[in-house]
This record gives C-alpha cells, structure tokens and sequence, in this order.
C-alpha cells in the first residue's frame, strides 16, 4: 500500500486495518516524512493441554505434609 497522510489515514483507518492484517505494508506520513508503520500483533491462540501425553510419570504433589526429616531441613533446623 503506498504511503498515506494522518488526515487520510483518520478517515480510511478501517480499511488501513485490514490492508495491515492482510499483511501489506501500510505506511502513515506527515506531510510526505513517513513516521508510522502500522503492523498486525500476531495472534496466536492459546492452547490447554499441549504437553498432554508427552510428560510420564506423576509430577509432586505439593499439598501432601513433609516429612518430620524434610521439614526440619526446611526449617533450618537440620
């Protein structure tokens, strides 16, 4: 997309958006100075369980007591 000025940048800002998310260049000057790129923030979708099937075995259980040993360690008292 060519190079384009604040005041019609502010009122063609939609159609700058998508030109921007289809990936074209869009480039906004004062005057004829270029001063602003605008770019798309790529959006990644966040996914739950992506590591489901590749950790084996049972990670800690943090809410089990310590022993009397680990808890003394623990405490400083060892």
């Amino acid at each position: 997309m060519p190079q384009v000025t604040i005041h019609v940048a502010k009122t063609t800002l939609s159609k700058l958006i998508e030109a921007a998310l289809a990936g074209e260049d869009v480039v906004i000057a004062r005057g004829a100075k270029p001063v602003v790129r605008l770019v798309a923030i790529a959006q990644n979708a966040f996914q739950i369980g992506v590591l489901k099937g590749r950790l084996h075995g049972a990670g800690p259980d943090f809410l089990t007591p310590m022993d009397d040993q680990d808890l003394a360690a623990w405490e400083g008292e060892a």
